[in-house]
């Protein structure tokens, strides 16, 4: 018998067109953005920072100063967008890239480039909106499929950017590779604009309700949405530690000097290519298995994959850990992005998607400075540190995440989605 499709549904190519614009902006976006940060500490040596540790420090407060306004604001620019529509909102954060990516490139002093990234993070949070507008445009079923999407392309996107980077460097100046960036962010916005298109109210849910808009006290306090966000907090955490320390570790173990950032590459590589495996994974066993055993065993194989690479002493050893590390990292974040998704109603996207966001993001910002500190005692420390907190991460997400994740709706009843296994 032939069923006929829902009137408010957009037909198939919508959604997929709509998945293809959020998913090539991210990564042109994501691509752009790692072709100047690695030339950071280079560029402020030029504009007069002279010494080591002023070079350091003017790099890592830069650095780390972007995330930090944005983990504050994703939520309220989350709530604009969902008042406002989402695409707005991720139009006015590109066009304010392009400028701001513009103006970088006339810095004349090193605080200069601290203001400019202060500023960015004021009209930031398009990463996350990009994963709302995927989640939203996608049917229910393949909602972790939408969302894993649009984490690999974030997760290429800076696979490739230091590589280009460095060779754009050598040949239009690091000042000139700024206004790629400003290009590539211009691109970013061409697809947006030209190809993404709003769904209408009620798309894809059962329940009209459904579609409205929830404070975020009440997406908060969803069960199991508190543990969420710790695991996305938490996996962030370790998976950008590596950072800092990945090259100092690799000399330690016997690589010779010439060797170290060939072998750093490789492993960096590795984990974004494993991250990518596990993000579009996910789909796969969110059909088979409930939020909580994917992620929790992905958790914990994270934790096995880096006590493999710290029991290691070199050769393919080292890469093919952090290859299943970065399985283990892909498949928790697409995982918990997607529990805590499933909880947002439509017409909350945009705020619930900027909190689940804030708290990756708050990852990002602590992460180096914490790690960066602890390296000065012990590099081994960092790593067994990160292995306890996957491995108590994987049994509080065990214990005390629901099995079943609900669906919110505006008067605060929440109601399973039975019909999606978890």
């Amino acid at each position: 018998m032939a069923v006929t499709p829902r009137a408010d549904t957009p037909p198939l190519h919508s959604w997929r067109r709509n998945q293809l614009a959020v998913t090539a902006a991210s990564f042109m976006g994501f691509t752009g953005f790692t072709l100047v940060m690695p030339l950071l500490p280079l560029f402020i040596h030029q504009l007069g920072a002279r010494d080591e540790g002023e070079v350091a420090m003017w790099a890592g407060l830069s650095l780390g100063v972007t995330p930090a306004v944005t983990a504050v604001l994703s939520p309220f620019w989350g709530r604009v967008a969902d008042r406002y529509g989402r695409k707005l909102m991720v139009e006015r954060a590109l066009v304010s890239f392009i400028v701001i990516m513009a103006a970088t490139a006339f810095a004349a002093r090193p605080w200069h480039i601290f203001a400019l990234r202060a500023l960015q993070g004021l009209f930031a949070g398009y990463g996350g909106l990009t994963l709302a507008m995927a989640a939203e445009s996608a049917p229910r079923d393949r909602m972790a499929a939408a969302i894993g999407l649009v984490q690999t392309s974030q997760r290429l996107g800076p696979a490739l950017g230091p590589v280009l980077g460095g060779v754009l460097a050598g040949i239009v100046g690091i000042r000139g590779a700024f206004f790629v960036t400003a290009c590539c962010y211009a691109m970013a916005f061409a697809l947006v604009f030209f190809l993404y298109r709003d769904p209408p109210p009620g798309t894809h849910h059962d329940d009209a309700e459904d579609g409205n808009a929830i404070g975020w006290r009440a997406i908060v306090s969803g069960p199991g949405f508190w543990l969420v966000l710790v695991a996305i907090f938490g996996v962030t955490f370790v998976d950008r530690s590596f950072g800092p320390i990945l090259p100092l570790y690799v000399q330690r173990i016997g690589t010779t000097p010439e060797r170290v950032a060939l072998v750093s590459g490789i492993l960096f590589s590795a984990s974004a290519i494993g991250a990518t495996i596990g993000n579009q994974a996910c789909d796969w066993l969110l059909r088979r298995w409930t939020a909580r055993r994917a992620i929790a065993i992905a958790l914990l194989t994270a934790g096995a994959a880096l006590w493999m690479f710290l029991s290691g002493s070199g050769g393919i050893w080292l890469p093919v850990s952090l290859a299943l590390f970065g399985v283990g990292v892909g498949t928790a974040t697409t995982a918990a992005y997607t529990a805590g998704g499933r909880q947002i109603p439509r017409g909350s996207h945009g705020v619930g998607f900027g909190i689940l966001t804030a708290s990756s993001l708050a990852g990002l910002a602590i992460s180096p400075a914490v790690c960066g500190l602890l390296a000065r005692s012990s590099l081994s420390l960092v790593f067994v540190i990160d292995l306890g907190i996957l491995v108590v991460l994987a049994g509080v997400m065990a214990i005390g995440m629901p099995a079943d994740t609900p669906c919110a709706r505006a008067d605060g009843v929440r109601t399973r989605v039975d019909s999606e296994p978890m």
